[in-house]
């Protein structure tokens, strides 16, 4: 079979042009980025359409293929004559150089240009990198210029969208005021990555230009020395950065292998942020389709939690099926099997790995009172038996389950698929929460642990409580939480696979995310830059003299 980038290159693309009249998007609403890329400016939002929410087990070492499953589905209901729009996330370079690879989903369910969306596309991430690291050089520029509002302590950090652990813990050193008769000094700085930074939040949460302008503005970017807040309008930064990011804002438009729409806009990570695509992305696909298909990050305890209990909440939307992807071989990983030997069946470590499925299954559907379609993304080596057990075991949750050929097959090997969830979106349901958005920040960690993860609970470092006093004595509250954790578990320990139980989180740290408007509790180990692996993906890419490029995934 052909790579990847090779099917992508082999495609024969339509013009983006053909692609929009798809969505009856008239030619002044787009803003074409050559043949194959567009901006999509649509001035007015009517969200309309069913939504699909696409999510995943706790991803393991083999891949699930949510993004590649997203892409099929949406080709599959186009085969079903549904006019149906994806609403997808923005590659990260990290990743895409580092150990899971690129965001355009796989074999013959791509989003494309394939390239250029897992690379540059067009320069989203560059414009938000560089709107966060003005802030922070006008912050530094402040404080080296006589420091007027007397910054004490600076929580805002540089950020880049690349993998780079040695950029975790830096001293920053500023002397260039020796030359001019500007006190000098020094202070600890760490950089996050770009898809873990407030500003890609933002973008992915603000509604139009002055939204986006007056949540910038209300980034607390340190403390002044007697506890207050300094937020970035202070600094009149707001201006400067909101203009950074004028074209950023606007959803892109691109096509799958078999020509049905893409709206691609926003990155964040779900481990580390809210992980979901922009509102204006999702209302701009809501808006021009009969049927959006969109995705979250990571494990349904991450991106699904947090679309749910975050996204939906701040942009009035809410999903009529979710989708949650799953492989054969992930669960026989979560079941205890080793990864040399995933292609030989294994129904003991199958059957211990099934309780993870059936747990995100239990959160939907009982938390979170929605409809459920389980997506098993085929792979040529289950057997017949191993396909049983798993229909088997979702039968018994009262849960439709579809093996899935969409790598392979594309929209026509998720044609069944498409008719599951389509069945399943003509239920009418409400939106339940996890947690009460008026319960204090304790309590609301706390129950996301206990009815999402399975777990008992929470502890929290003295750094956290104190910062959790702070946060509420300024009388912010009502505001959703974000937990940042691993995402190989549903506890913040990377070795409890499958379902654990008789656990609590650790939460080590509290941020208040001013702009963003939610806070983050960073749980475990949990890293905002992350590093590149032993052998990462960046040493297989390469490029020839005719500009062909190989090992892009």
């Amino acid at each position: 079979m052909l790579s990847d980038i090779e099917i992508a290159e082999n495609c024969k693309l339509k013009d983006i042009r053909e692609i929009a009249k798809k969505l009856s998007l008239d030619e002044d609403s787009l803003e074409p980025y050559g043949k194959y890329k567009a901006k999509i400016n649509l001035n007015k939002v009517k969200p309309r359409s069913k939504l699909v929410l696409v999510t995943a087990i706790n991803p393991t070492a083999s891949g699930e293929g949510k993004t590649t499953v997203s892409i099929g589905l949406a080709d599959g209901m186009a085969r079903l004559n549904k006019k149906v729009c994806l609403a997808l996330r923005e590659p990260s370079l990290g990743p895409v150089f580092g150990i899971k690879g690129g965001a355009a989903g796989g074999g013959y369910a791509q989003i494309v240009p394939m390239a250029d969306i897992n690379l540059h596309f067009t320069g989203d991430l560059h414009a938000i990198t560089s709107a966060n690291n003005l802030l922070c050089a006008m912050i530094d520029n402040h404080i080296l210029r006589g420091n007027g509002l007397k910054i004490k302590d600076v929580y805002f950090r540089r950020c880049m969208d690349m993998n780079d652990r040695a950029l975790r813990d830096i001293d920053l050193n500023c002397t260039a005021g020796a030359m001019k008769g500007c006190a000098d000094y020094n202070r600890k700085e760490s950089f996050e990555i770009t898809a873990a930074s407030e500003i890609m939040a933002i973008l992915c949460l603000a509604t139009d230009i002055a939204d986006l302008k007056k949540r910038i503005g209300n980034i607390v970017v340190g403390a002044d020395a007697d506890g207050n807040f300094v937020r970035a309008k202070q600094l009149k930064a707001d201006g400067a950065m909101a203009t950074l990011l004028k074209d950023a804002i606007k959803p892109n438009l691109v096509q799958t292998l078999e020509g049905t729409p893409a709206v691609v806009h926003g990155g964040p990570f779900a481990n580390i942020a809210h992980g979901c695509n922009s509102i204006r992305a999702t209302y701009t696909a809501m808006t021009l389709s009969d049927y959006t298909v969109t995705e979250a990050g990571f494990g349904a305890d991450l991106g699904a939690e947090k679309f749910l209990d975050t996204k939906c909440r701040i942009a009035g939307i809410q999903p009529d099926c979710v989708v949650i992807v799953a492989t054969v071989k992930a669960l026989k990983l979560h079941g205890g099997a080793d990864k040399s030997s995933l292609d030989k069946e294994n129904l003991t470590a199958l059957n211990g790995g099934i309780p993870n499925l059936l747990k995100h299954v239990e959160n939907i559907k009982n938390v979170y009172k929605k409809p459920v379609v389980v997506a098993m993304n085929r792979f040529a080596t289950d057997t017949q038996a191993e396909i049983d057990t798993v229909l088997k075991a979702c039968q018994g949750a009262d849960t439709k389950a579809v093996f899935t050929d969409v790598f392979l097959n594309g929209g026509k090997g998720g044609e069944e698929l498409a008719k599951a969830v389509l069945t399943e979106c003509e239920k009418k349901t409400e939106l339940h929460f996890a947690y009460d958005l008026n319960d204090d920040i304790r309590t609301k960690i706390e129950d996301i642990v206990k009815n999402i993860y399975g777990g008992d609970g929470a502890d929290f470092s003295s750094v956290a409580l104190k910062k959790i006093e702070d946060i509420e004595s300024k009388g912010i509250k009502g505001l959703p939480v974000i937990i940042a954790k691993t995402q190989y578990s549903l506890s913040d320990d990377a070795t409890k696979l499958a379902r654990p139980e008789g656990f609590k989180i650790t939460v080590r740290d509290i941020i208040y995310k001013g702009g963003a408007n939610f806070i983050v509790a960073v749980a475990g180990e949990i890293m905002l830059m992350p590093g590149l692996s032993k052998v990462p993906c960046a040493e297989h890419i390469d490029i020839d003299e005719n500009g062909n490029i190989s090992g892009l995934s």
